[in-house]
């Protein structure tokens, strides 16, 4: 059984998730940065990436020397738990890294 604080176990958010968030908060971030941020490998990163171009979540454009990553609008949640519902919803959800949260006394 997990402790208090011991966060090994499980999350909220899929590693999919979390590079979708990343995408979104900053479009022209670099792969390696997302990989840190998240906590797994930048080839872990990458093929999450493909995963979510494949999909049709966001698209893939040169700037440069760098790639920027577009959400494609419209774009639902893949479960059938979730059908109907644009991802938008969740990623501005998240989109505060540290939003004011209310507590009940």
């Amino acid at each position: 059984m997990a402790t208090k604080g011991d966060h090994s176990e499980w999350t909220f958010l899929t590693n999919h998730a979390r590079v979708l968030l990343a995408l979104s908060r900053d479009p022209g971030v670099r792969l390696r940065d997302v990989a840190a941020n998240c906590g797994v490998t930048e080839r872990t990163v990458q093929a999450i990436v493909a995963d979510l171009e494949q999909a049709g979540y966001i698209t893939r454009a040169r700037d440069g020397r760098r790639n920027r990553y577009t959400l494609v609008s419209g774009a639902a949640f893949r479960h059938p738990a979730e059908a109907g519902q644009e991802i938008t919803g969740l990623l501005e959800l998240l989109a505060d890294p540290h939003p004011a949260l209310e507590t009940t006394p």
